[in-house]
Order: structure tokens, then sequence, then C-alpha cells
């Protein structure tokens, strides 16, 4: 962005005061929307509303010219941050953005903020009190006050929490409700959410992002804090659930791939809960149990984040694996808290709203102060005759999930389609609801040079704080439509803002991170390793070190195969081995004895090919390791600092940039490819490093880092196996190909000068304690992982630890003997014998983990329905 615009509008216009030049820099609303930046909502008037007033005067004249910079700090903050939405997510696309979020704030006075909460705590206990009679007594059906098309004809009401009574009576502890104003300035009711609303996370990361850009306006409007709505949710939580105040609580997710992921980790961070997915989770005895490394730990209360019908695999959706299997049954035996209760699907079908001041009136005896949109399902005969003449100025929307209609704006249809839309509602008019169409109200934005007019809807949640109690956080997620836009919806290319909620009163500085735990609840706070986690961080440290080996062994190839000195025979038959070994090209590619610019150019070819490349499928090179090291990583990101996450995916995005933009001249690819690796190679070093000196030392962290030393003895024992089969260690290049292989390059010339033989081989890169790169050190480091695994997981870690070789026993003139063999070759017989145990042993322990801590093969607990 260029402040030049600005810049010269304001030398034109000369503006005596703040608010003078917010006029001067903004475009009216557009005709029958209210224009928030104006006094009384009116696009005509020439002076500010008074609470945008106060916002620009706390910024001052010099903070205009100050936007651009600001609104490019804000887009640097969400990059590095890492906030992302997935839209539509795909497992082999990624289809994910960056979060999109407005440099301005929505403006809310205290009094319109009353009437919001005022109306949403009302409607909070309404919908508590329909759960309850649906899954209860069901007055409303009898009574007619509801159809029973709305609610047993709903694919999402569950017949299965049928008499189930929640913990405090609570069906619901967080209800999201979509507002909008009108161009008159009330405030209405659009639709609401009570299975799974998103938003919570996000908003949080809003107010921080913009909380930062204007510190100033922040303090000095008196904005509303949301902490202490957070934490009244969890203290609810914890004194409903089965246990109390000791109830461990974890928050389920369907994984990376879901469009919100990042909110999941993020609110689970903030919370500080468990973060798991289904498969973390196990049923015994009609209890709900956590796999963690330290075996099976009872879980009390669960936040869901996905839908009700892909709770359970066993009574609802057989075809999925999101869910937890029995999940219903702990639900029903009263062991479980799960916020929200399942069975609230028919609450969000739009078609509900019209039905809801009877019922107010018939379980509350009050009207509702918060109203509705008009609207009309189209399953009774004298709404769809109201409904079909209205069709132009209307929303048309689906009754039920799952029937593959969209939401359609009557303003967008011509004649004949309108004629379309009434015949298929006049066929099935069941499936459609209609809604009154309203102008949404029109928030400022920065559009870089002016302020621009956008349609807002505000998300606003009711937290439960107790038993049939709830509170409104006072803030909320605001999604703008795009400009020209009639519908505001993050999948459709909008955006968001904060949420600004100015109160009369004292502001509340409630902070989650200020209470600290006493000494004695210490070991209980500590957050548990899921098998899951334990899992992907055993993955994401071999799949760093296998990046970092396959990187340094594509280096050394390519030197030696592009450079001036001629190579051995045995080096050539080494460096081809290993490369075929480690995919770095395909198995049919002939050797570099046979053709050594042949096979670097199938090495380049193969690095990192594009996804429509036929080559990627086959390939499993450097860019397939460092996807999976981001795969690996992406499952375990609520674990990971920003820099750690943010290092990762720059590695991985770079190293596919580079090998994209490689020359197709041959003599050129080959440098450039080296210099790509090398800049992968540097990457690398630091994720190390922040796996290395950032990572807290628990569980998770030792099995990382075994991870890493597994894959390492694999590789070397292996590497260093061939080379004397090869023999290559017996000429100078390819002595030092194998030092370099090993990264022992500069310590070895320091340690031996310009000794290059044997002895001194085996003595750095096998004996040497104090080389991380030689198998002693290696089998050492995984043996003291093992014994601290063995405190916190099981007994069995110490078992595993004398499985592998003992440095102790390895002598350096036995290892370092040799004879001759049938072909006069010389053979360590004694050195080949260790590597090859090592490389067994490496494998084995690998194997032993996954059972041990992963799959839990040896829990003979009592499965579900025991």
């Amino acid at each position: 962005m260029s402040s030049e615009p600005i810049e010269s509008l304001f030398a034109q216009l000369r503006p005596d005061t703040p608010g003078e030049w917010a006029l001067s820099l903004s475009v009216p609303a557009d005709a029958g929307h209210r224009d928030e930046l104006r006094a009384d909502g009116n696009p005509e008037a020439s002076e500010l509303a008074p609470t945008w007033a106060s916002f620009f005067e706390h910024i001052g004249a010099d903070g205009f010219a100050d936007l651009n910079r600001r609104a490019d700090n804000l887009e640097r903050q969400i990059r590095d941050n890492g906030v992302t939405y997935n839209v539509y997510a795909d497992a082999s696309n990624g289809l994910e953005r960056p979060w999109s979020l407005d440099l301005f704030p929505k403006l809310i006075g205290p009094q319109d903020w009353a009437q919001i909460e005022a109306g949403v705590l009302q409607r909070t206990r309404l919908l508590n009190a329909m759960m309850a009679d649906l899954y209860g007594e069901r007055e409303l059906l009898k009574h007619a006050l509801l159809p029973a098309a709305l609610v047993q004809g709903h694919p999402g009401y569950l017949r299965s929490m049928q008499g189930v009574r929640p913990p405090g009576d609570t069906w619901l502890h967080i209800v999201g409700f979509d507002l909008a104003q009108g161009p008159d300035g009330r405030w209405w009711v659009v639709g609401q959410r009570t299975q799974a609303p998103s938003g919570l996370g996000y908003l949080l990361e809003n107010r921080i992002a913009i909380g930062r850009q204007f510190p100033k306006a922040f303090a000095g409007m008196r904005v509303q804090r949301l902490a202490a709505s957070y934490r009244a949710l969890m203290d609810g939580i914890k004194r409903m659930a089965p246990e109390g105040e000791n109830a461990r609580i974890a928050l389920l997710t369907p994984g990376p791939y879901n469009e919100t992921y990042f909110e999941h980790a993020y609110l689970a961070r903030y919370l500080g809960l468990t973060l798991v997915e289904g498969s973390d989770l196990t049923v015994r005895d009609q209890r709900l149990f956590l796999k963690t490394l330290s075996g099976l730990e009872p879980v009390h209360a669960l936040i869901k984040r996905l839908d009700d019908e892909w709770l359970d695999p066993l009574e609802l959706r057989s075809d999925s694996r999101l869910g937890v299997p029995g999940l219903l049954q702990v639900l029903r035996a009263g062991n479980l808290l799960l916020a929200n209760a399942p069975g609230s699907a028919p609450l969000e079908s739009s078609a509900l709203l019209g039905f809801l001041p009877a019922i107010s009136r018939h379980l509350l005896g009050e009207e509702l102060s918060l109203p509705s949109l008009d609207t009309w399902w189209c399953g009774e005969d004298a709404a769809l005759r109201e409904v079909l003449p209205l069709l132009k100025d209307s929303v048309i929307k689906p009754t039920y999930p799952r029937s593959g209609l969209d939401t359609v704006m009557g303003q967008s249809l011509g004649e004949r389609e309108l004629d379309e839309w009434s015949g298929r509602m006049a066929r099935h008019p069941e499936n459609y609801t209609v809604q009154s169409w309203l102008p949404l109200s029109q928030t400022p934005t920065w559009s870089g040079e002016r302020l621009m007019p956008r349609s807002a809807m505000l998300r606003v949640f009711a937290l439960a704080d107790g038993p049939l109690s709830w509170r409104v956080l006072p803030g909320g997620m605001v999604r703008l439509a795009p400009r020209g836009q009639l519908i505001a919806a993050m999948q459709r290319g909008g955006s968001s803002a904060d949420c600004w909620v100015l109160t009369d009163g004292p502001v509340d500085h409630t902070s989650l991170l200020q209470s600290a735990p006493s000494t004695l609840s210490l070991a209980q706070q500590k957050r548990p390793v899921t098998s899951r986690a334990a899992e992907n961080l055993f993955w994401l440290g071999r799949y760093t070190e296998r990046a970092e080996n396959s990187v340094r062994l594509a280096q050394i190839v390519l030197n030696h195969m592009g450079g001036e000195e001629p190579n051995s025979r045995a080096l050539m038959a080494w460096l081809s081995n290993m490369a075929r070994e480690n995919a770095l090209v395909l198995p049919d590619v002939p050797t570099a004895t046979l053709s050594a610019r042949v096979f670097a150019r199938s090495l380049i070819a193969a690095l990192s090919p594009a996804a429509g490349d036929a080559l990627a499928a086959q390939s499993f090179s450097v860019g397939f390791n460092l996807r999976a090291l981001k795969a690996a990583a992406a499952q375990v990101r609520e674990r990971l600092s920003q820099e750690h996450w943010n290092l990762i995916e720059r590695t991985e995005a770079s190293f596919a940039r580079d090998c994209a933009a490689l020359s197709t001249d041959a003599e050129y690819a080959t440098a450039e490819a080296i210099a790509a690796l090398q800049n992968a190679s540097e990457l690398l070093a630091a994720i190390t490093g922040s796996q290395t000196d950032r990572m807290v030392r628990d569980d998770g962290w030792r099995l990382l880092s075994m991870g890493r030393h597994i894959e390492r003895l694999i590789t070397l024992a292996r590497a260093l196996s061939l080379a004397l089969e090869h023999g290559c260690v017996h000429d100078q290049a390819g002595f030092e190909a194998v030092v370099a292989l090993f990264d022992s390059t500069i310590t070895f010339h320091a340690q031996y000068q310009q000794r290059r033989d044997m002895v001194a081989l085996i003595d750095l890169l096998v004996m040497d304690r104090d080389n991380p790169r030689s198998l002693a050190w290696v089998v050492h480091t995984l043996r003291s992982r093992l014994a601290k695994l063995s405190h916190s997981a099981t007994p069995q870690d110490a078992v595993l630890a004398r499985g592998l070789p003992n440095p102790d026993t390895w002598v350096l003139t036995d290892l370092s003997n040799w004879q001759r063999n049938a072909d006069g070759q010389r053979a360590w017989s004694d050195l080949a014998a260790l590597l090859d145990g090592c490389e067994i042993a490496a494998v084995d322990l690998s194997d032993e983990i996954t059972r041990l801590h992963f799959s839990h093969a040896d829990q003979s607990n009592q499965s579900l329905g025991a």
C-alpha cells in the first residue's frame, strides 16, 4: 500500500480535525443501508457518529497518514501468526488462505449492547428450554407450537438422546447468534448456531491484532475485555462436570483439514485444554478415556468442535472416523459433560425462527425482546401462498442440512429464475424456508486510500457460567461482505473485523494468564501427551532428520558429479546406491557409474516435482520429505511455537519455489539445485534449533528426539556399511564424502588433520561420545531418552533400551581389524556386524515404540458395552 493518495487528499482538503479528515476520506453507505460512520446512520449526514468521532480523536490527525503502515503491520502479524482459514479444505491441495481481517473495528455503544445482551440471554434460555422439552415431555409438539416435520423429521434430531438429562440441566454451553442491524438501527436475529458454533478463537485473534494497532483508542474508549467470559465458561463447565473442579476437559476437533482448525488449536492453547481428535479417545465401561503415553486417562468434559452427526460412528454416521465409538453411551450414563449436548441441530434450521415468538410465550411467559427477521417455513400451505409473491425481496434458504441447496438472494434472480424457484418450492415445500431481506448496516473499512462502507453481520456468543446460567461475551466476530455483494460469508470471499463493545461502567481486566495454580495441583495441570500427538511428534522428528539427511546427500551427489575432479568407480557406486536407497532417484534410473550426467539430471528432476507432474506420484525425494515434515507438524500445531511452524512452512514453500524455477539447461540447473539445497539446509538447521532449544522437555519432546535419533542411526549405520561394501573409504574423495555425510568434516580435520585412515574414521564416526553424529553418541542418547521416558510412560521402555547395542562394549582395536575376503578386498567383519546390529535395533525400537505408545496394542481393558 502507498500513503501518497492520503497525503495528496490531505494537502488538498486541509481538514482541521480528525473527524473532518475521516469524513473527507469516506464514501457514504449504499442507498437504503445504515451508515455506521455517520450521525444517526444517515449516509447524507455531515457529522460523524459519536463512537466514531471518539475513535478518530484518539487516533489523531497524524494517525491517518499512518493507516497504511498499520494495515501492513496487521497483514504481517496475521501472516506471522499463521492465522488461516481453510477454504473448502482439501488434504491433497491444502486450500488454505491467510485470515482476512480489516483494520477498523466495528463499534457498538452501551445502549445498543444492552439491547443485544438482554435479547441474547433471553433467547439462550428459550433454546435450552426447547432442548429439554424436545428430548423430554415434547409439549411443543403436543400443543402444535412446532411442526413435527421440523423436529422428528429433521435429520439432526437424535432419538438416542430422548430422556437424557445433561449435567446441570444445561444443554447448551456455547450458542452463537447471527445478528444484523437494519436501516432504522434495530437489531435482528438472522440465525443461530448451537451444535459447534465457530468464531470464539478467531475473535480472540482479531481482538489482539487490532488492539495492538490502536492501543490508545482501545484504552481510552473503555472497550470491554473478553477474558472474564472465557474464564466463566471454563469455571461453569468444571462446576457441572461429573468430577467437579478436578474435571479433565478436552477440546474435540475434526483435525487439521477442517476449515477452522486454526481456531481449534488457538482456543485449546488459550484455555489450557488438551486438543484431541476422535482417535485420541476411547470408551471403556461407559466412561471416556484419553489415550496417552502413560496409558488411558479419564476425560470428564468435552468441548466439541464438530457437528453432532460425526460424534459417534456406532449410533450416527458409521462412515466417519471423526468421532468416538460409544460416546453417546457415555453421555447417557451420566459420565460426561459434552458441550454442547448432541441433538440441537433442529434449532439451527432457519425455519424455526418463525415459531419462536409463540414458543417463548409458552415456555418463558415472555415476548421476545430481540426479534427475528420475518421467516416462513414453506411446509405450511398458508406460509407458502403468502411468501411466493415476495420472493424477489426475500432470501431463500434450505430447511434441512445436506439438502444440496444454497442460500439464494431473490434480488439476484430474473423473472424466469423466480418462476423456476416457485415451481421447486411448490413441489417440495418442506425443503424451503424464506426469510425477508434486510439491507445490512454498513461499517467503515480501510481500502488503502479511503474509508469504504461494507455490509456487516455480527455473531455474538452466549456462554454458560453455571447450571442454567449464561453470560454474553462482550464482543463478537464481524463478517464483512465483499464490496457490492449481499451475503457476508467467509466461504464466499468475505473478511472479518474486530468488535469493540463500549461500556459506561468499569472495564473488566481479568486475564487467563494471571492466576497460577497452587503448588499441590501443578502436577495435575501438566498437559498430557496424547498417543496421537506423541506419534506425530515422533514422526516429526523422523522426517526432520530424514529431510536433513536427504538434503545433505543430494548436495554431496551433485557436488561430486558436477565437479572437475574425476571420481572413482567405488565412490560413484556408493553415491548411486545411497541415492537410490534414500529415494532421491527412481529405481529405474541408470547408476552414476554408467552415466553421471543422466543420474544427476534424474536426481534434480525428482527433488520436488509440481503436484500435477507425473513424476510427483513416484517421487519420494527432498520435497516429499519436507511435505511430510509439514504434515506431521500440522497435526501437533498447538504444541509448536509460531516461529517453529513458520519455519516449517517457509522451508517447504521456498524449496518448492526454488525447484519450480530451476533452469532447463542442465549446466545451470545443477548449480541452481545446489543453491536450493543449501537454502533448505540452512532453514532445516533453524527448525532443528527450535526443536532442540525451544520446546519443553516433556515426553512428547523426548519422542520427537527419539524419532530423530532412530532415523539418524538407521541412515548413518547403513551409509557406513555401504561405504565399506563398495570400498569408497579407501580413496580421498570417497573418504571425504563419507565424513561429509556424517556432517563431521570440520570436526574430523580439526581432530585428525590430514589423516585418512580407518582407525581415525571409526574413532570419530562410531566411537566418539562427543560427536553428535557418531553412532555411539546416538545410541547413548536414545538410551537416555528411553530412561527418562520410563518415569512417566511404561516400565517396558527400560526393556527397550536393553535391545540397543551397548557402546560401552565397543573396542576400537576390534572394530579396526580387517581381513582379506575371497576377492582379495579388505573386510571389517566386526564393524560390519556392529553396523548391521545398529540398523536392525533402530528399526525394532521404532516398531516397539509404536506398539507400546501409539497403538496401545497391549491394552487389555474391556471395551465399550462391557
